[in-house]
């Protein structure tokens, strides 16, 4: 079967990833691909290399979304998929079977409004972080709230990126999941079968604890509206090229100085309040994680622990006194936990 999709790729300084992925995407059979790839400036060899597969290449502004949205407008298919560049694809027949998933599924809804992502598996340098590597990897299986980013893939028709108004521009990180979070609204996710592999650099490099405290972090002040942050941590965030171990403290004195001079008192209780609910609507983390602690999900793919979440303990705290305790228990683990801890241990760290 012949498919026609536009596979857009963002890069800045690849040179080393991107020729890995161009020539996954030339191996896939069954399959007719249109590759863009957006670049935003690059300064070493990552044009040079790509070159010989032939992919459509396309310059302009650094960021992601900005560079994303290039690559659409350049492109041509009516499928699009998006992809980041340190992507692996290790079987030929990936996409293929995909696609016939993905078109069998929109084909029984009847519109465009389904997208797919691919559960992810890490290559990883070490096997340090096992566990905690496991927990991420199992939630990209999942369609719930919060658990779909680009590293996954998006799979989606043009007519309903067109209708979803692209990629936002506004920041230079958090584009994919405000992207996937509007799909979830005004669509259905779908996982697409088998894998797509991706770099654990950020993690290994970073740290993985401290990476997963910010995306959380991240994530609950964007899912409650917290815009305020993002204004001040806008100089703070590294692009993945650049990064380092990763400094806690800056992000925490951002928002400890949006709580005080943004916010003010009244305005800090209520942003708190929305942060507990946040957390507390995402509390089926907590129990999925003892699934993978205790190998259940492994063993028999029935998921116990966020099963009895579901059927019991959701019903039971989904409501605003729930959202009060778990303001305070956050409050609490935040101000007078976290934050002293990393401005501690960062301080300490950089004499």
């Amino acid at each position: 079967m012949d498919h026609n999709l536009s596979v857009i790729i963002p890069v800045l300084n690849e040179e080393e990833c991107l020729p890995v992925l161009l020539a996954d995407l030339k191996a896939q059979k069954n399959v007719r691909l249109e590759i863009i790839i957006a670049d935003g400036g690059s300064t070493d060899d990552t044009l040079k290399r790509c070159r010989p597969f032939d992919p459509v290449i396309v310059r302009g502004p650094r960021g992601r979304a900005s560079q994303l949205n290039a690559g659409f407008r350049r492109s041509t298919g009516g499928n699009l998929l998006f992809l980041h560049a340190d992507t692996r694809i290790k079987k030929s027949c990936l996409l293929s079977n995909a696609l016939e998933y993905w078109r069998t599924a929109l084909a029984n809804a009847d519109h465009d409004r389904i997208a797919g992502h691919f559960p992810l598996k890490f290559i990883r340098s070490n096997r340090n972080n096992d566990r905690s590597f496991r927990y991420t990897e199992g939630k990209t299986h999942f369609n719930r709230i919060n658990t779909t980013n680009g590293d996954q893939g998006f799979l989606l028709k043009r007519s309903f990126f067109k209708d979803l108004g692209g990629f936002d521009e506004s920041q230079h990180f958090l584009e994919d999941q405000k992207l996937a979070e509007k799909i979830r609204t005004r669509g259905t996710w779908i996982t697409l079968p088998g894998l797509l592999y991706t770099s654990s650099r950020r993690f290994e490099v970073e740290g993985f604890h401290r990476r997963y405290i910010l995306m959380s972090m991240l994530m609950a002040l964007y899912s409650t509206g917290r815009m305020e942050y993002f204004e001040r941590a806008r100089a703070i965030y590294a692009s993945q090229g650049e990064t380092g171990h990763l400094l806690l403290k800056p992000y925490f004195g951002a928002a400890i100085k949006m709580f005080v001079y943004d916010l003010g008192f009244s305005g800090s209780i209520r942003a708190w309040f929305y942060i507990g609910r946040y957390i507390r609507q995402n509390s089926w983390q907590m129990f999925y994680f003892f699934d993978v602690l205790f190998r259940t999900s492994v063993k028999n793919k029935d998921y116990p622990f966020l099963k009895f979440h579901d059927k019991y303990f959701w019903p039971v705290t989904n409501n605003t006194v729930c959202d009060a305790i778990n303001t305070l228990i956050s409050f609490f683990w935040f101000i007078f936990v976290l934050a002293p801890y990393f401005f501690v241990v960062d301080t300490l760290s950089s004499y």
